[in-house]
């Protein structure tokens, strides 16, 4: 069903909202995407690191006429409010939980039914188009988010049962992980850099931008290359359980663990996932999942390729 037209629930995430004068200028020197990048017609991905350099969450941003909204992992809005508040005290911006405010599907292949809504969305990654208080995003190609009041969720919801198959959400992570885009959840707050997630891969870090939190450490990362772990595609067979955010994967040469799993999804004849792994595990391809004696993985290719020179234009 991945390749196929359906829409869902995004219930897995919640919206951060930033809203005041100083929304944009408050955000530049937190997060590792430029929102100078950004437009009524363009969104982003985007990570928040520690000093450290270590991802407390990771997201999805979208300007809104006053500020910005912040789409992650529902877990995780609460702590990266509280960590960002400490920061906004001089700044013209309000922090707040914006979540209950709106309903956000997913849409696969679907794009005539945004045209049937007044929305056209261009095809391009990460472009944005709006209408009667509705968003849609392209998240990468076939696929798109459709933000709404909350007030509109039933008659939405209606709108899109009459011409779309309704999924769980299980199928629209499957697409996430085909299309290569990690996540942090709950359970891998504040341990990955955003290069063990590809991110600078997919537009979600600048090294253009100047100082935000955890700038140091990234830029060294990429200026250096020093980077030891990084984003793969897995998949294991289907008469397995699907492995939680944060499994451990293990290869038999090694005494620990040689990366976690990032998120996992059911398909068709297999399991698929997204994982983080040493390129020396990766390059001898004997990896297990949960143990040195759990089930085999298998590497499978990524929509994309790593760049340094062209990541570092951004």
């Amino acid at each position: 069903m991945a390749d196929s037209a359906f829409f869902c629930t995004l219930s897995h995430e919640g919206v951060l909202a930033v809203i005041g004068n100083d929304a944009s200028k408050f955000l530049q020197g937190q997060l590792t995407c430029n929102l100078n990048y950004l437009s009524d017609t363009r969104s982003s991905l985007g990570a928040r690191c520690t000093q450290k350099g270590r991802m407390q969450s990771s997201f999805r941003i979208v300007l809104e006429p006053q500020g910005c909204f912040l789409a992650m992992a529902r877990e995780l809005v609460e702590p990266q409010l509280a960590d960002l508040k400490k920061y906004a005290v001089f700044s013209k911006s309000k922090l707040t939980d914006d979540s209950a405010n709106w309903v956000r599907f997913g849409l696969n292949q679907a794009d005539a039914v945004l045209e049937n809504l007044g929305i056209p969305l261009p095809a391009d990654t990460d472009s944005v188009a709006r209408a009667n208080g509705l968003i849609a995003i392209r998240v990468s190609e076939g696929r798109a988010e459709l933000w709404a009041p909350v007030e509109q969720t039933d008659a939405l919801r209606q709108h899109l049962q009459a011409q779309l198959v309704e999924a769980d959400l299980n199928q629209w992570l499957l697409g996430q992980i085909r299309a290569g885009i990690g996540q942090v959840m709950p359970q891998t707050r504040e341990l990955f850099i955003p290069q063990m997630l590809n991110l600078q891969a997919v537009g979600g870090v600048s090294f253009k931008k100047g100082c935000y939190t955890g700038q140091e450490i990234v830029a060294r990362m990429q200026y250096l290359g020093k980077l030891k772990r990084r984003l793969y595609r897995l998949s294991l067979g289907a008469n397995n359980a699907v492995p939680e955010p944060g499994t451990p994967l293990f290869s038999p040469t090694h005494n620990s663990s040689v990366g976690e799993v990032v998120i996992a999804a059911q398909a068709q004849d297999s399991i698929e996932l997204l994982g983080v792994l040493t390129a020396e595990a990766a390059e001898a391809g004997d990896i297990h999942v949960g143990d040195v004696q759990g089930p085999e993985l298998l590497l499978l290719d990524l929509p994309y390729q790593l760049d340094r020179d062209r990541e570092i234009q951004r």
